[in-house]
């Protein structure tokens, strides 16, 4: 059965990729809404199969329609998830799903009552072959079992041209919210936990006085009952480097250690996706630029079978609680809590 699936909101680049992999599982793209003409001209470029609708109800209201992608600003995703959720559809939403616990707590309720699938595209997980083939060497026992892990988070400013809401805290979540939801999430399926616990955390604007609403470096300690953590996430890419960001990830296991340089090797080599390995037995660098990618297809077996194969609905939620409870945590006493 062909999986027809529709996006509402595309304000982050995000969309693309979620379109992508959908696609590349075999989904059929029928329809997007977006308010913004600047915006769907570029993305109909790309997707022409797509036709754009100009209320968003044509696509709820669709029966033929089963999965609804968005990656509408961050503050608007939660209203669109749970509209497409009561309207039968499941949900691929960017990160960060929410941004506030009140939200996260009715797509909660919501998702119960209906039945269908709330799911977060980590895409520096799920879209990352690094990442992917870092959790498959450690299912079959490369370096023991995980007792730390650090995930770091550079972005750049300049690389793209950002609209308004980026800079505001009540539209964009906060850096932890934002950006860092992907670490939490990373921090819990290595660890093989469902759920954590943050420890301390804290987000500053060290360096965009201009910009009060940005947050431009956020960190957080974290732990389970095996496991601790570090997560840093910033916006102080500097301009030499190649890429938007040299986003790592280092494992720590009983019998070695695994370190992900995503996007960028500053040693050299080309390309994206290094692993490097670390055990008993020496060092070696993994080009794992051809490791398959998975998640969509599971995500669409998921969709089909009512099953919870690409990412278990708990470890969705609390990645994000995670993300949402150190945001909260670190803007107590501070120009920015609400």
């Amino acid at each position: 059965m062909t999986i027809k699936f529709a996006a509402i909101g595309i304000n982050h680049a995000h969309i693309y990729g979620q379109v992508d992999c959908l696609k590349r599982a075999g989904a059929e793209f029928v329809a997007f809404h977006a308010v913004e003409d600047d915006l769907a001209k570029t993305f109909g470029e790309k997707y022409p199969e797509a036709r754009r609708v100009a209320d968003p109800r044509e696509i709820l209201e669709d029966q033929s329609i089963a999965v609804v992608t968005t990656a509408a600003i961050p503050g608007d995703r939660a209203d669109i998830c749970i509209a497409a959720m009561k309207h039968g559809k499941d949900v691929l939403t960017d990160k960060p799903g929410m941004t506030t616990f009140a939200q996260l707590e009715e797509i909660q309720r919501v998702q119960r009552e209906t039945g269908r699938i709330f799911s977060v595209l980590y895409s520096e997980h799920f879209e990352v072959p690094a990442a992917v083939e870092a959790g498959n060497l450690i299912a079959q026992g490369a370096i023991g079992q995980v007792v730390n892990t650090v995930g770091l988070g550079p972005h750049s400013l300049r690389l793209n041209n950002r609209p308004d809401w980026f800079f505001t805290r009540n539209r964009y979540g906060g850096i932890l919210c934002d950006i860092a939801s992907h670490q939490f999430e990373q921090f819990l399926f290595f660890s093989n936990a469902m759920d954590g616990e943050v420890v301390s955390s804290s987000v500053y604007n060290r360096n965009h006085p201009h910009r009060p609403g940005l947050q431009d470096v956020g960190d957080a300690h974290i732990r389970t009952d095996k496991t601790t953590g570090y997560i840093r996430v910033d916006w102080f890419t500097p301009e030499g480097l190649p890429t938007w960001g040299d986003g790592r990830l280092t494992i720590l296991g009983t019998d070695g250690y695994i370190e992900l340089r995503k996007y960028v090797d500053i040693a050299g080599r080309p390309g994206e996706n290094h692993l490097f390995l670390v055990d008993r037995k020496g060092t070696r660098h993994i080009d794992c630029s051809t490791v398959d990618l998975p998640f969509g297809r599971q995500f669409l077996d998921d969709v089909r079978n009512r099953t919870e194969t690409a990412m278990p609905q708990e470890r969705c939620y609390n990645a994000m609680k995670m993300a949402l409870t150190a945001q909260a945590m670190a803007e107590q006493g501070t120009e920015w809590q609400q």
